[in-house]
């Protein structure tokens, strides 16, 4: 899952990068409003961090242009204001949550797992594809009754393809929601990353569930 922080203290986006990374998250980070307001507007996330208070374009305006832009990814503000009225005037805006500083990461990251539980395909903190099932609080991924030990990009990448299963996802989907924006886009990585997922779940005669389409991309 990839994520857009937009923060402009050092200290605070250092410390939710880090955090997030352990969680396994791609993320990108924006230091100021227009950066992130761009980056939003023109790359796919899974989930905007969006600070209120930024330097060239505010939060508020940041969450507009992303709304106006027609995108629909879950943005959860954060800022020091508390005021009632202030939530209520972003929640309408269309933010999907708001979360006060100072704050726990762990917080963090249960309104994270909680704006992504919303999406039609994910059911609960647990994804199932035939005898194939993932956690997404754990990161614990079993087939059958084996478990399966997987590297972060692994995960994140079959977390991916079982979010959207039945879904042609292409290279170019794959690379924005599983890469940061310094991944090379032409390097071979995601084919070796799915060469090596299919050797580490095919085991024992076990069923192919990845499928190949030529062309067009990769669907479990």
């Amino acid at each position: 899952m990839k994520v857009l922080l937009v923060e402009d203290d050092e200290t605070i986006a250092s410390v939710i990068k880090a955090g997030l990374e352990t969680e396994v998250f791609a993320v990108d980070h924006a230091a100021d409003g227009e950066c992130g307001s761009s980056m939003a507007r023109t790359n796919d996330y899974d989930v905007i961090i969006l600070d209120l208070s930024l330097p060239k374009k505010s939060g508020q305006e940041v969450l507009a242009d992303i709304r106006n832009k027609g995108k629909h990814v879950p943005v959860i503000v954060l800022s020091v204001e508390s005021e009632t009225d202030l939530k209520v005037k972003l929640l309408d805006a269309g933010a999907d949550d708001y979360l006060n500083k100072p704050f726990s990461f762990k917080e963090l990251m249960a309104r994270i797992r909680a704006v992504l539980r919303r999406p039609k395909k994910v059911e609960g903190e647990t994804l199932l594809v035939d005898d194939l099932k993932l956690s997404t609080k754990s990161h614990v991924v079993e087939r059958g009754n084996k478990l399966v030990y997987l590297t972060r990009k692994e995960f994140m990448l079959l977390e991916f393809l079982m979010r959207n299963q039945g879904d042609v996802m292409s290279r170019g989907m794959l690379n924005e929601h599983v890469w940061d924006n310094e991944a090379d886009p032409f390097s071979k990585t995601i084919e070796s990353h799915i060469l090596s997922l299919r050797r580490k779940l095919n085991t024992n005669g076990k069923k192919r569930l990845i499928e190949t389409l030529p062309g067009r991309g990769y669907k479990i």
